[in-house]
């Protein structure tokens, strides 16, 4: 059913260099899900295929990927591992935005890229225990102070997925004297960065997406690269789809799982496969059915994105991409493991994890309430200027 959304030879080519991959994938998908162990292995690879280079301008030594051809990607890696697939999404997102928008001088975004070329791995960390999620609008708690020719910032920032690996951070904090929020390009080598490792989830263990404390970290003044004096961005954030391309990506895995399961399991009371009985087929009918409409949600609006004519018409799509998407893959593995029954629930079963893995979407943003009351509010005041 993906490849009926390929495209371009860009698609083509690196859906079979990541297909490539896949046996390697998920034969150290259980084990580091098990130890809460962050795939460096894979993550390692993919940067040496030079995956992390595809969101930089052809110009600066990238692919110029689109938002369609990133979450693809983010699908077919999901399909394999939704712990490596979500890691590294949140590096792509971040350069895929950072390189459209252009918000940063030219001198940064081309000192940035020749990081990424020479394979810095980035994300932003912008949650925090006090506030909750950023698009919550909280003021963050990580305070940056003036000094000479730079700043001293102290705080402490949770929910920072990669961060084994990460070379940069993109950090928020709020800035007294200017009584706005700053974004700070952060090394992992500046003194006082050190990294907590306090991720203990029942699911996407293995991101380690442990917090990041700053600890007085001085940072030279033109790492302040965004500043703004209001609560939060309403910017629209296209890179942000691979968030439900992750989720989608593991309900394909769950599905295949329980399919292939059907056709295989025959028990003694009954001729033939359970795939012959009318109740597993319609699960299954029901699986096909809610993965192509999930799939044709989240690749229109993609494709709507990167359109630069039809982008300023986008309202409240990207943020119906991702609750359409996230729910369904949470309903798809749920009827993949009614199929398969109680062995669903074995350590020994990929469907347990991906059960607990795709759980984890409802909490990534934007989330169900804020994207349900936002469609309210446009619909109210839609019919209120009639």
């Amino acid at each position: 059913m993906k490849e009926l959304f390929i495209k371009s030879e860009l698609q083509r080519e690196w859906v079979t260099k990541l297909t490539k991959l896949q046996d390697s994938i998920q034969r150290a998908a259980d084990e580091n899900d098990r130890l809460s162990r962050f795939p460096r292995k894979t993550i390692q690879t993919l940067v040496e295929m030079g995956y992390t280079q595809l969101g930089l301008p052809k110009e600066l030594g990238g692919s110029g990927m689109t938002v369609s051809d990133l979450i693809l990607f983010q699908e077919t890696l999901a399909s394999y591992d939704g712990a490596t697939a979500l890691s590294i999404g949140w590096h792509q997102g971040v350069i895929g935005d950072l390189f459209e928008k252009r918000t940063w001088t030219q001198n940064q975004l081309d000192q940035f890229a020749i990081d990424i070329q020479n394979g810095a791995l980035v994300n932003r960390a912008a949650s925090e225990a006090q506030t909750g999620s950023p698009v919550r609008g909280g003021r963050p708690q990580t305070e940056a102070v003036l000094v000479e020719e730079g700043w001293r910032i102290t705080g402490r920032k949770t929910f920072t997925s990669m961060s084994p690996v990460l070379t940069h951070f993109l950090v928020t904090a709020w800035i007294e004297e200017r009584k706005g929020l700053g974004t700070f390009l952060i090394k992992r080598t500046d003194e006082g960065v050190s990294i907590d490792q306090t991720w203990d989830m029942v699911g996407m263990r293995a991101t380690e997406s442990h917090d990041l404390v700053l600890q007085q970290v001085y940072v030279p003044a033109e790492r302040l690269v965004e500043f703004s004096s209001a609560p939060r961005s309403e910017k629209v954030n296209g890179w942000l789809l691979h968030i439900p391309a992750c989720y989608l990506g593991i309900a394909q895995a769950a599905r295949d799982y329980a399919v292939n399961f059907a056709i295989h399991y025959s028990p003694n009371s009954i001729q033939g496969t359970i795939a012959t009985l009318p109740n597993v087929q319609s699960a299954i009918g029901h699986m096909d059915l809610e993965l192509s409409k999930a799939r044709h949600v989240l690749y229109s609006v993609a494709e709507a994105y990167d359109d630069l004519a039809r982008r300023p018409l986008l309202q409240q799509e990207l943020g119906v991409a991702k609750q359409t998407v996230t729910n369904a893959a949470i309903r798809i593995v749920d009827q993949a493991m009614r199929i398969v029954g109680a062995k669903s629930l074995e350590m020994s079963c990929p469907l347990q994890r991906y059960y607990r893995d795709v759980r984890a979407g409802l909490h990534n943003p934007p989330m169900d309430d804020m994207v349900i009351s936002k469609l309210a509010a446009n619909a109210i005041k839609a019919a209120e200027g009639k």
